[in-house]
């Protein structure tokens, strides 16, 4: 099954994308990580694609794209896929279509706007681990104090408030059209983001069998 994944930054796709890899046994497929891994292996269209990124520019749709379907055809995607982060606008999904590559569901996960602030503002990251916390979820045990390594819990400039509304303001603004794009074409299945990710998880499982 060839799925793509939608939602809004914080609405919990990691989350779900790894929940459909340990059921169907299928390859979640991150555009940042194929372009990263292009990167490192040198292939030409990763030498491509740094060529925009040193001059400080977008990479151009049909060079992602050329990556993705470079993605798609190794040996651990014969079986199905997840698109996790592309297409991120109809014009890069209508390519994907003019490649011939065919998706069989979409899963767009909702969550309101207002609980995507409150899940990513509360969040807290070690700066010397790593290790991640919530002030209201999974605090530490000390005030800004990692559990793990006694190192000082930051916020991410990710997690700002600021930031975090510009990003929901650029997802509505060019991927939610996406919804009624593959709306139109019988394939979205809308879910509602519950409080209990495990819930979120049944949901999605329950839409892969229908």
């Amino acid at each position: 099954m060839n799925l793509i994944l939608l939602g809004a930054p914080g609405a919990g796709k990691g989350t779900q994308a790894e929940v459909i890899c340990d059921k169907l046994k299928i390859p979640a497929i991150s555009t940042g990580n194929i372009i990263r891994e292009a990167l490192k292996n040198g292939t030409e269209l990763g030498q491509k694609a740094k060529s925009y990124m040193d001059a400080g520019a977008l990479v151009p749709d049909e060079v992602v794209i050329a990556i993705i379907q470079e993605r798609l055809a190794q040996e651990d995607c014969k079986n199905g896929f997840i698109l996790d982060g592309f297409p991120r606008t109809v014009p890069q999904a209508e390519a994907l279509e003019a490649m011939g590559i065919v998706i069989h569901k979409v899963l767009d996960i909702e969550v309101p706007d207002e609980t995507i602030q409150k899940r990513l503002s509360g969040r807290r990251v070690c700066e010397g681990c790593g290790a991640s916390y919530h002030v209201e979820f999974k605090p530490s045990a000390k005030e800004n104090v990692c559990d793990r390594c006694g190192g000082k819990l930051v916020i991410r400039k990710d997690d700002q408030p600021e930031t975090i509304r510009e990003r929901l303001k650029i997802y509505h603004e060019s991927t939610e059209p996406l919804c009624d794009y593959y709306k139109k074409t019988g394939k979205l299945v809308v879910i509602n983001g519950q409080e209990d990710v495990a819930d979120t998880s049944a949901l999605v499982l329950k839409a892969l069998e229908a």
